[in-house]
């Protein structure tokens, strides 16, 4: 019997499905392997599917995968040519980063890029609050003025519970919420802390460099008390770009309206006269860091850019080579 469900976890080649009656496991179908033409076509977390469902068996085979409204996507691990979804259809991205030594706002800018990318709204989540002082959390939220642009910032901690009631507004009944950011910053405590109870392994990070172990090994949908559904991720170091040119501008939306001014359409914003951003950097509006980040990230996703449309001309070449020797044949 066919029916949609939705995808709970990811485990190496097994899924987790739940229609909102009971959970199967799933494996994917031949006909769906032999038609899947990249590794982004795979089932991801979040992901709606249609799927065969042995219900005495309490196993599923899926057999169709829904288009996704929202997806967070990345350069696989490992293999540069193929793009990997973290995650789908979901409502908020929680871009977690605790305050300590694992704040860093080039990465917090990078998660912001593929976060408006993705199509989901951005929330910035400052954890452990209760191990800093309010002036530390006041100098680390000034810090991100400059990256957060109109994006909610919320400092909580899960061993006093502080702030987490400001997380109702992106957590109602049947919408979908992400966590991402590094191993360490706290993210399967948040998971325990919402859920009120241990569902996540958690572990104690270093104190020399407030690095964490990666405790989550696996991507998986937890159905919150309230009804609303977050994620939980395995912590990435580095998030490597995959696309993104469409959320550049609102990324940098300060740098984009400053360069509405400069006297040239096509300024590169060095040394031209009549620059409105080196204006603003001269006069302390904007720092040199955020505008390197700017054309570091342009030219990264240029790259990325370059790189899949030489992919896709030879796989265009090697199908008609195909062809032509299907037909010789």
């Amino acid at each position: 019997m066919e029916q949609v469900a939705r995808v709970m976890a990811v485990q190496k080649n097994s899924f987790i499905l739940a229609d909102g009656n009971m959970e199967f496991m799933a494996t994917l179908s031949g006909r769906f392997m032999n038609e899947v033409q990249s590794s982004s076509a795979i089932p991801a977390v979040g992901d709606w599917v249609v799927a065969n469902k042995l219900i005495d068996e309490k196993k599923a085979i899926i057999t169709d995968l829904l288009p996704r409204k929202s997806q967070f996507t990345r350069q696989a691990a490992g293999n540069k040519t193929q793009a990997q979804v973290v995650a789908a259809n979901m409502d908020i991205v929680f871009i977690v980063s605790s305050l300590n030594h694992d704040m860093n706002v080039r990465r917090i800018e990078r998660y912001i890029l593929a976060a408006y990318e993705s199509g989901a709204m951005p929330v910035v989540l400052l954890t452990k609050s209760d191990l800093v002082s309010q002036e530390e959390i006041d100098a680390t939220r000034s810090e991100l003025e400059e990256v957060v642009i109109g994006i909610p910032v919320i400092a909580i901690s899960c061993a006093t519970s502080s702030g987490l009631d400001q997380l109702a507004p992106y957590l109602r009944p049947g919408k979908t919420a992400v966590l991402l950011g590094s191993s360490g910053v706290g993210k399967s405590t948040l998971i325990n802390a919402l859920m009120e109870e241990e569902v996540q392994i958690t572990a104690l990070i270093r104190d020399a460099d407030s690095r964490g172990r990666h405790t989550t090994t696996h991507r998986e949908l937890f159905l919150l008390p309230n009804g609303a559904l977050l994620m939980d991720t395995p912590g990435m170091r580095e998030l490597q770009l995959w696309e993104g040119d469409s959320a550049i501008d609102a990324t940098f939306q300060d740098i984009e309206a400053l360069a509405g001014g400069c006297r040239f359409r096509d300024c590169q914003h060095q040394h031209e006269p009549g620059c409105s951003v080196r204006e603003a950097i001269d006069s302390g509006e904007l720092s040199e860091e955020r505008l390197q980040s700017y054309f570091k990230l342009q030219r990264e996703l240029a790259f990325e850019k370059r790189k899949q449309d030489q992919q896709a001309r030879i796989a265009e070449k090697n199908k008609w080579k195909k062809i032509t020797k299907m037909h010789r044949r």
